[in-house]
């Protein structure tokens, strides 16, 4: 049986975000999703981020909303390219309520790999997937529907997102049925793209200056990401991140005990039952 793996926390305390979120004008993710989905995720015991991955994108996360790149630390997107596209390999987090929102199957570009994407690049034209972490942007209806810009945050390594028009949209290729015909996901020009039944959900939720970091377990990023190198250069010093104790379902989140005082008293931004 697949274990549910520890969600890591950041020290500062949740009415941090919470003051500043709760000054921004887009709207609270609906609470009926975020019911529905942890129950499921939790009673179907689906994976989650691996512990290396979530806290990985738990430091950035911190680090560019300390350096405001980010203006929506409510959510945070994650999606895990060490995994093959036949796994359900993107999640969305909801940091103030606790909870998973989302997770899902993401595409890969075409020039990344076939099951497993294992090339990247920020050449224009190269139709592969980018790494690092992103700030999202502003939505449009395009060929694919509803569709989210991305501003990469990586000097080098996904800062020509926006010249690429890499995007977040739905497409038929990310399903189960396409996974069962070819035995893998069908691949982008470069784009993250998710299943067409819950593209306008997700973008929806995650639109407009959140954090959305992609994983790939390669040299090229590690090694030359700026934001990786600072994150090692500041847990030398100190950690970034607070570990939590083993999670049982249904709960996937955990405070330890010495922190729940930060966490705010406004009713809005209380944890659901």
């Amino acid at each position: 049986m697949k274990r549910l793996l520890p969600l890591l926390f950041l020290l500062f305390p949740l009415s941090v975000i919470a003051a500043w979120s709760s000054g921004n004008d887009h709207d609270r993710i609906p609470s009926e999703h975020t019911d529905s989905l942890v129950f499921n995720l939790a009673t179907d015991n689906t994976e989650f981020p691996s512990s290396h991955v979530l806290q990985t994108a738990l430091d950035g996360y911190k680090l560019l909303l300390d350096n405001q790149s980010i203006n929506r630390p409510e959510v945070i997107t994650i999606i895990d390219f060490s995994l093959p596209s036949d796994k359900e390999r993107l999640w969305v987090l909801d940091i103030i309520n606790k909870k998973v929102l989302y997770c899902c199957l993401v595409s890969h570009g075409r020039n990344s790999g076939d099951l497993k994407a294992e090339s990247f690049s920020n050449i224009p034209g190269s139709n592969a997937s980018s790494p690092g972490f992103y700030s999202t942007g502003e939505t449009y209806h395009g060929k694919h529907g509803l569709s989210l810009t991305l501003n990469g945050l990586e000097p080098d390594i996904n800062d020509k997102a926006r010249t690429r028009s890499i995007v977040m949209h739905g497409a038929d290729y990310v399903s189960s049925d396409f996974i069962r015909r070819h035995g893998r996901l069908g691949r982008s020009h470069g784009c993250p793209a998710v299943p067409a039944g819950q593209s306008n959900e997700i973008i929806n939720t995650i639109k407009e200056g959140s954090c959305l970091f992609i994983y790939a377990p390669v040299a090229d990023y590690t090694s030359n990401s700026h934001i990786i190198n600072e994150i090692t250069s500041i847990k030398k010093s100190e950690p970034l991140l607070l570990p939590v104790s083993d999670l049982k379902p249904p709960v996937l989140f955990h405070l330890s005990d010495r922190y729940l005082s930060g966490i705010v008293s406004d009713p809005s931004h209380q944890s659901m039952p």
